[in-house]
């Protein structure tokens, strides 16, 4: 019952529909008591009175009416109660959506996808129908129940209903303990959902994977062996949830027996009519419902404040990344990084240390350094998906944390070294961040981006649609057409984080080029593993370990001894063994 206290919010605000529905609850209860005393007063009429077919059919035309007037009104209370329910439905899903957007990369190193998908489903559809149906539930079995209980002690027999409603409190309180078994299984039952939906999304999503390496029958025994956990959490479920009907039919086959014997004895004993006896069992049998209702109503509330603590559990955790109160200031502006130290959240060990750089507007900053150096922390701590944890980046000398964070990544376009793409157009793709773009302004980053003509050869050119995660182009082309995204928003400051690394060095080349003159003015930073992408570079940071081990332009970089001065040279020795097969072919 927590359930409907932790949902007092939504109640109250949609209190007009909810009590609308009850009150209509209400008078449908009171309808259905007309049907058991009508049938009483024709039994009593016909053995005692002798009514007339003219005054049996009368009262037959009575029920018909009831029957009319309730169908009438069982339509207009379910429209308004499960009407609320489905709109909470659709608040809670974009509460979690929402929160979802507002995290950071910490929040999913902790959180799978899986599970999320189970959360914002699964979770919010038990939610919702313990809005909806336990309420109708609760509201129809109570109402039902005591109006029953009142006819029967007033215009029947008290006597009798009391000797009838013994067994009611044993069986309340078994139902009671069955609910808290069913609410602890439930929730162990969700979390094995949740699991078994990582599994599927993750084979779903690695499927080129698992067959290049033959690991079908692999992940199938994997996955059946989640499905068995679920399916055995689910039966423990099960077990619990088909108690309730056997206890609430044992309890009402002895409240029938006792009514039943001891109504008999009144008849005999001329303390009550044939048929009021009738009419009283016809009463006990409309307490069917009720119990059954609070039965049920135990378990589908008990199911969604499972489901809802999971679900709050997950909108109340805050972002580890704090919004500023302060707008960055206009125009462009120096980038200043000053980072002492940075460890990612619940681990010891420092991934940078002693990093820092200043990057006036219309400069490139270049970043390398072996796999692993904190290429990618340090565009990460600038983009702020974490905070600095000692030292600070500033841009116009602000302290990133006081910024507002969507003013400050509105100044931004990302391409990141794994780049997506939406199961959508080219055109939709390259538009994601200024849907309203023309197709002029598409076409013309497409060019800076040199992907302009690998589009025009797809069978719809820009209309095509490029499937889940862009499955139908090459590394490339998704690139490509990453950067071109990027380049639509026209932002004060381009991150390329390896972006350029499945592009061949002639391509390379061409996009370095159009970036300079797309650049004038702009800030670029570019990480890469092809030295040759950072040769325009204004400063390139060697990276080893976390820190800077050279610092300065190619030209001063490519003489001194260390990491870059040697990979440079082994990447221009690899670049003139592939070009020699091709020089000796075309001689």
């Amino acid at each position: 019952m927590r359930l409907f206290a932790q949902l007092g919010w939504y109640f109250r605000r949609e209190w007009r529909r909810y009590l609308g529905a009850v009150a209509l609850l209400i008078i449908i209860a009171i309808l259905q008591l007309i049907p058991p005393k009508v049938v009483g007063v024709i039994v009593d009429g016909v053995t005692e009175h002798h009514y007339t077919a003219q005054q049996v059919w009368m009262w037959v035309g009575l029920l018909v009416i009831v029957a009319v007037v309730t169908y009438l009104l069982r339509y207009v209370w379910r429209v308004w109660l499960f009407g609320a329910s489905y709109q909470l439905a659709v608040e809670l899903r974009e509460d979690f959506y929402r929160q979802l957007s507002r995290q950071h990369p910490e929040f999913y190193l902790r959180h799978r996808t899986g599970d999320l998908m189970a959360r914002a489903t699964n979770d919010v559809d038990r939610v919702v129908f313990a809005a909806g149906e336990g309420v109708l539930t609760l509201v129809d079995s109570l109402v039902m129940g005591c109006v029953v209980l009142v006819v029967m002690s007033t215009q029947i027999s008290w006597q009798l209903t009391l000797l009838s409603l013994l067994p009611m409190p044993i069986m309340a309180l078994v139902i009671k303990r069955y609910g808290d078994q069913l609410h602890q299984r439930f929730k162990l039952a969700q979390a094995a959902f949740s699991a078994l939906n990582d599994r599927t999304q993750e084979s779903m999503t690695s499927i080129r994977m698992i067959k290049a390496f033959g690991l079908e029958d692999r992940q199938s025994a994997l996955f059946a062996s989640e499905a068995a956990d679920t399916g055995a959490k689910n039966m423990r479920v099960a077990r619990v949830d088909a108690r309730f009907d056997p206890t609430i039919y044992i309890a009402i086959g002895m409240a029938n027996m006792l009514a039943i014997g001891g109504g008999s004895w009144m008849v005999v004993n001329g303390s009550l009519t044939l048929g009021q006896l009738t009419s009283f069992a016809m009463y006990l049998g409309l307490m069917i419902w009720p119990m059954l209702a609070l039965a049920w109503m135990f378990n589908i509330v008990e199911r969604g404040s499972a489901a809802y603590s999971r679900i709050r559990d997950m909108l109340a955790e805050m972002p580890v990344v704090k919004d500023g109160s302060q707008s960055v200031p206009e125009g462009r502006g120096n980038l200043t990084i000053a980072i002492r130290e940075f460890r990612y959240p619940q681990t010891e060990q420092p991934t940078l240390n002693n990093v820092s750089a200043v990057l006036n507007p219309g400069q490139m900053l270049g970043i390398c350094g072996p796999t692993g150096a904190g290429k990618s922390t340090l565009l990460s701590l600038i983009q702020r998906h974490f905070d600095v944890t000692d030292g600070d980046i500033r841009f116009h000398e602000v302290p990133l944390p006081q910024l507002k964070l969507d003013a400050w990544r509105s100044r931004l376009a990302v391409v990141n070294q794994t780049p997506f793409l939406f199961s959508d157009s080219v055109a939709s793709n390259i538009a994601l961040g200024k849907p309203g773009a023309t197709q002029e302004e598409i076409e013309h980053v497409a060019r800076l981006a040199s992907v302009h003509e690998d589009i025009l050869r797809l069978p719809q050119g820009y209309a095509t649609e490029v499937g889940e995660r862009g499955v139908m182009l090459s590394g490339g082309q998704k690139q490509r057409i990453s950067i071109a995204r990027a380049l639509l928003l026209n932002a004060e400051i381009l991150i390329l984080d390896d972006a350029l690394s499945a592009v061949d060095g002639r391509t390379e080349h061409q996009i370095l080029h159009n970036l300079r003159q797309w650049g004038e003015g702009r800030t670029v930073i570019i990480s890469a593993h092809r030295l040759s992408a950072l040769t325009e570079a204004s400063e390139i940071l060697v990276m080893q370990h976390g820190h800077i081990a050279q610092r300065g332009q190619h030209e001063q970089l490519s003489r001194q001894p260390g990491w870059y001065r040697d990979m440079y040279r082994y990447q221009q020795l690899e670049a003139a063994l592939t070009d020699a097969p091709e020089e000796a072919i075309d001689a």
